[in-house]
């Protein structure tokens, strides 16, 4: 039965589940919407089961069409990666998912020298605070923050990173010890793993409810830090810039109690260890992390 399905009938079928129209899966494989409904039909014909669920304005996949979906679209993807791997023409696709304030902060500045050094590659980067799904083969690296549980991959740390509180110039004449906070506004990064309170106690200082703006993302506290709303207890890795620059400053450097911890790691399926983009943007990565010397 499978041996005469023919390899169009399913990218029609990959299509229009994609999709969720057999118009728009017309439009993408240049075909009209009939040749696409035609297919499926033939499809559902030699499976012998319903596909999908048609009314005049939609379709929606059955469960049967939701099982199969899956698989087929897993297959496409795996048969793209073996033409990647193999092909002497055009770049090879790489999809990075990272954490967004390391994406912002850190990486894209960086990105140029990557994209100077291997041309060939044709790097694809979405950044969100979800982990990226290596089982369904929709990205080949993640940098997340804190260290991943997950089963089945390769995590590498990236280093230790410093936690330290970051204030506007302005600001930081204020500032001569650790005490001097207190009274501040203290700006707040709510998915920061070490916040206000260890560093306060490990500062020997009341461990009180901060008072300041929170934020949900270290990029947000840093620019809000940089324009004189208070002070973040940021990492200076992702503050990189706004150290370089001197819109930030560590008004304690050198009078405080410093934290250090490993905030981000790069983790990829361990069936993939042995693709060769990824290799190349680990060790790439990892020189860049070496070079650093904020």
């Amino acid at each position: 039965m499978f041996k005469n399905i023919p390899l169009s009938m399913l990218r029609a079928f990959e299509a229009s589940g994609r999709t969720g129209s057999f118009r728009n899966a017309a439009e993408e494989l240049c075909l009209s919407p009939s040749a696409v409904s035609h297919a499926i039909r033939n499809l559902e014909e030699h499976l012998g089961t319903r596909l999908f669920l048609r009314s005049t304005r939609r379709i929606q996949l059955t469960p049967e069409g939701e099982a199969l979906f899956t698989h087929i679209r897993r297959g496409f993807d795996d048969l793209r990666h073996g033409m990647e791997l193999v092909s002497a023409r055009g770049p090879t696709v790489l999809r990075l998912h990272s954490a967004p304030s390391f994406a912002a902060q850190w990486l894209v500045p960086r990105l140029a020298r990557f994209f100077t050094d291997h041309p060939r590659i044709d790097l694809r980067l979405a950044a969100n605070t979800d982990y990226a799904r290596f089982e369904a083969d929709e990205f080949d690296l993640d940098i997340i923050y804190g260290e991943p549980k997950a089963a089945g991959i390769v995590v590498v740390p990236l280093g230790d990173e410093l936690l330290t509180p970051l204030c506007a110039p302005g600001m930081a004449a204020r500032i001569k010890s650790p005490k001097d906070l207190i009274g501040l506004q203290l700006i707040q990064s709510e998915s920061k793993q070490i916040r206000w309170p260890a560093w306060l106690e490990a500062n020997g200082l009341p461990v009180d409810a901060p008072q300041g703006a929170r934020f949900d993302r270290s990029f947000l506290a840093i620019a809000a830090a940089a324009d004189g709303l208070g002070v973040a207890l940021e990492s200076t890795r992702l503050a990189e810039r706004e150290l370089n620059s001197g819109r930030l400053v560590r008004p304690l450097a050198g009078k405080e109690c410093e934290i250090r911890y490993n905030g981000h790691y790069l983790a990829y399926s361990s069936a993939a260890h042995q693709r060769q983009t990824i290799g190349v943007f680990r060790e790439w990565l990892l020189a860049e992390l070496a070079s650093d010397t904020t």
